[in-house]
């Protein structure tokens, strides 16, 4: 692999008193000599280059045959986690290699940019769930398919099968830029600004797979939304583009950069800057490459676009994005206006064209490929070919004539999807959890699903007073994947001593949430000192929490308002 070595910027040089006397490791600033294992063996073999060693030596030889670097590395390129073995409990995971929790089989992650499916993609991925992967199938918050149970024998056969309909695996995982969040309504909504699509696409075949961009510091998150709602949590994200008018320059988006959640959560700010749709992939690559040159290496928790973007400031950031990186300056641009409506879709729509979009919520993100085939055939019986994944775990199926929807919603709800779910089961999500993530401490899914169940039998009826959903957002561990740090109520899943014994739980948070109809702009949960609540305590706490809410609460204040301002004995 070539590596291409830019021409280090005036003052890349300059210490300051949070900056370590070791290098960084940027390689515009330091050089590409390696500093660490991780970025030794990314050096040595591009992570894209294992797909033919997966092809023709270890789907034949087996999982004995695979080497330990690509297995536990370069296997990420191409959307491949080995998953948890059973029955290794949550007290164990910090205690044994990676080698000793994995099991010889695969989460296989299907890369599907901005959350758009036809029918026939949606039962191909089904179909190949039932055949190789134990009729699995778990839609995550980052707009993919996951599925479990993979053997690498079978994985040159799912991507012969994938990439015949369009899809791929192709840096789903690793130390790449990530699949592209979009908006799920791109091209439908009444109220839609602009339609992304072009723009995510442009992305996704100029630059997914390409080699230039397969060795960033870490993994490098993308989100583009044309729709008023902000519905692809931008804030988030290493570099998001939202719709916005220009009172000169007409529509095009106001661009974000750093943003990213983990263990050290940091919210994304913007650049004050307008990008025409036509400039999107040019600024895309430009902030890309910033990543790729000047992105900390040495330290692997220190190596998100958010560290640099947090000693650089924005405006140093701009300005090397458009005298390094770009063909001409932006121009400044206003903020997009806050949003008005919850961006998650669930319901019925109409859309621009006169037929709706029903949105429906499965349970915490478990679905099966079975379900995802019946699904391609209930939407075709209907009139849809087109199917979207979402950031929120939910799944939308377009283009309805209004005379079928009540038929749709009644064939939705007998596969577990709610197009009517209860706030509590539409305000829920969950990671993968110690089921399958060798990372994890507590079991999220089980536990997640079983407390909403509790909760519409406690607090259904009580819907009405609380109005909108309060999000509860159930992690497995510290790494946030369920984006504990921006919900109502998010849970971090670790041991926790409950009455001198320790079991498996959860630290609170709560209180956080993106901006939105209620509330003006993004901010992170607070944690209670010394609040913990037990794995099988969710909704014993949440409703507790809840109730105090209902009594406490000022006139049309919000969950996240109360609990910022909320006594910590309220919050217990």
């Amino acid at each position: 692999m070539t590596i291409q070595q830019p021409t280090p910027i005036r003052g890349a040089r300059t210490r300051t008193t949070r900056t370590p006397t070791k290098p960084h490791g940027q390689w515009a600033v330091d050089g590409t000599e390696p500093l660490n294992a991780n970025e030794e063996w990314k050096l040595a073999d591009d992570g894209l280059n294992v797909r033919e060693r997966i092809e023709n030596v270890y789907a034949q030889g087996g999982f004995a045959s695979i080497d330990p670097t690509d297995l536990h590395g370069r296997f990420r390129w191409w959307g491949l986690y080995t998953q948890r073995k059973p029955g290794i409990d949550g007290g164990r995971t910090a205690q044994l290699e990676p080698h000793e929790l994995e099991d010889e089989y695969f989460m296989l992650r299907v890369r599907i940019d901005g959350g758009q499916l036809t029918t026939h993609q949606l039962r191909v991925i089904g179909e190949i769930s039932t055949e190789f992967a134990r009729d699995s199938a778990d839609l995550t918050d980052r707009q993919n398919v996951q599925l479990h149970w993979v053997q690498v024998e079978d994985v040159p056969e799912i991507w012969r099968r994938l990439e015949e309909v369009g899809l791929s695996t192709t840096e789903a995982c690793g130390d790449v830029p990530r699949v592209i969040l979009g908006s799920p309504v791109a091209g439908i909504a009444a109220d839609e600004i602009i339609d992304p699509t072009p723009q995510i696409l442009e992305i996704a075949e100029r630059f997914v797979g390409d080699q230039s961009l397969a060795n960033l510091p870490r993994k490098y998150k993308t989100a583009i939304t044309g729709h008023p709602s902000q519905d692809v949590v931008h804030e988030i994200n290493d570099c998001a583009f939202v719709a916005v008018e220009h009172p000169e320059l007409g529509i095009g988006y106001d661009i974000w950069v750093g943003g990213a959640l983990s263990v050290v959560p940091r919210l994304g700010e913007r650049l004050g800057a307008f990008v025409a749709p036509e400039r999107v992939a040019e600024v895309w690559h430009g902030v890309t490459q910033i990543f790729r040159d000047y992105g900390y290496r040495r330290l692997r928790n220190k190596a998100r676009l958010k560290f640099l973007l947090a000693d650089w400031g924005v405006e140093r950031f701009r300005e090397v994005l458009e005298t390094e990186y770009l063909d001409a300056p932006l121009p400044d641009g206003p903020a997009a206006p806050k949003p008005t409506t919850i961006g998650d879709h669930v319901g019925i729509h109409r859309q621009k064209d006169g037929r709706f979009y029903v949105g429906a919520a499965p349970l915490v993100g478990r679905v099966s490929g079975s379900a995802l085939t019946a699904l391609a055939d209930l939407a075709e019986q209907h009139g849809s070919q087109r199917i979207r994944t979402t950031p929120h775990q939910k799944l939308l199926v377009l283009d309805v004539p209004e005379d079928g929807v009540e038929s749709l919603v009644a064939g939705l709800d007998a596969l577990g999807l709610s197009a009517r779910p209860s706030l509590f089961r539409r305000g829920t999500i969950a990671c993968t959890g110690i089921e399958y993530c060798k990372l994890a401490i507590v079991e999220t899914k089980a536990n997640a699903a079983d407390a909403i169940r509790q909760l519409e039998e406690r607090l259904g009826a009580l819907e009405p007073e609380i109005g909108r959903p309060i999000t509860l957002h159930v992690n497995g561990c510290p790494n946030s994947c369920a984006r504990i740090q921006i919900a109502d109520i998010g849970l971090k899943g670790q041991l926790v001593s409950i009455d001198g014994e320790q079991v498996p739980g959860y630290q609170v948070h709560l209180g956080g949430g993106l901006a939105g109809v209620d509330r003006e702009e993004a901010g992170l949960g607070r944690t209670v000192r010394g609040l913990k609540v037990a794995a099988d305590g969710i909704a014993d706490y949440a409703e507790r929490v809840i109730r105090r809410y209902l009594a406490d609460r000022e006139e049309a204040e919000s969950f996240a308002q109360w609990a910022h301002r909320a006594d910590e004995e309220a919050l217990q």
